[in-house]
């Protein structure tokens, strides 16, 4: 994904489409409650407003980054959490005027960086497609819970693609973070998209994972419990991945239980 353009295209569809439904909520709506436990739709839109200003920081100042990378790292269980308390304390008209100014932002420093540019990151150092594609990936998860938390279902589209992509590609991510070795060999990956068939990997690989994209999409991003979904795995290692795929950078996080638990 070496032209940036179509992934930032689509990270600004993603965000657009999540502002129209925030935007028409009222005061009391914000404060309903999601399936992150303890998190409101105030705070899923404050840490979405956070990692965009930290993706501004590492874009244009990787000093400062490296300043915020040190304080994650002295508290690693708390400061995502500390940082959408931070902003869901604000009134919802503040914290979306922050979002929407922090995304436009975001926007114009990916827009200006120069071809083969690379940005330090929580996890590895990302290209400006990279970085894109993760905010796209944040902005669609976490818009899920918002869209879950109304009680309302949203259509996929292929911006999709982008999310299962990463998903594919953090494979060997998962397993590291887990302390775990990662496979060896290369995994078939066969979605079923809004537009058809997306595949990853050789075609004749002995180990597949098949399924609808968007289940695929909401394992990777832990929004739903693989037990949920269609998603199917073939092979033993492709197993063991489904039990802990995550396209997030970041400790393993715990996930979400079965629907009915």
């Amino acid at each position: 994904m070496s032209d940036p353009n179509a992934v930032l295209d689509d990270l600004r569809a993603e965000g657009e489409e999540l502002d129209r439904l925030v935007g028409a909520l009222s005061p009391g709506d914000w404060r309903l409650d999601t399936a992150a436990p303890g998190w409101t739709i105030a705070h899923q839109i404050a840490h979405l407003a956070w990692t965009d200003g930290a993706a501004l920081l590492a874009v244009t100042d990787a000093d400062a980054f490296a300043a915020e990378v040190e304080k994650a790292a002295a508290s690693p269980g708390t400061f995502v959490d500390e940082g959408a308390d931070a902003g869901a304390r604000l009134e919802p008209g503040e914290l979306l005027g922050r979002w929407r100014h922090g995304r436009a932002r975001l926007r114009e420093a990916l827009d200006a960086a120069p071809a083969g540019a690379r940005f330090p990151w929580y996890g590895p150092p990302m290209s400006t497609a990279s970085m894109a594609t993760g905010r796209l990936m944040e902005t669609w998860a976490h818009g899920q819970d918002v869209w879950d938390a109304l009680g309302r279902t949203r259509e996929p589209t292929d911006r999709l693609r982008h999310v299962a992509r990463i998903g594919v590609r953090a494979r060997d991510f998962a397993f590291a973070v887990r302390g775990l070795a990662a496979p060896a060999e290369e995994f078939r990956v066969e979605l079923t998209g809004p537009g058809g068939l997306w595949t990853y990997g050789p075609e004749d690989a002995d180990q597949r994972v098949t399924g609808p994209a968007l289940d695929f999409c909401l394992l990777v991003t832990q929004r739903i419990h693989r037990s949920d979904t269609a998603v199917r795995a073939h092979g033993p290692d492709a197993d063991r991945w489904l039990d802990i795929a995550q396209a997030f950078a970041g400790p393993a996080g715990p996930g979400r239980a079965p629907k009915g638990a």
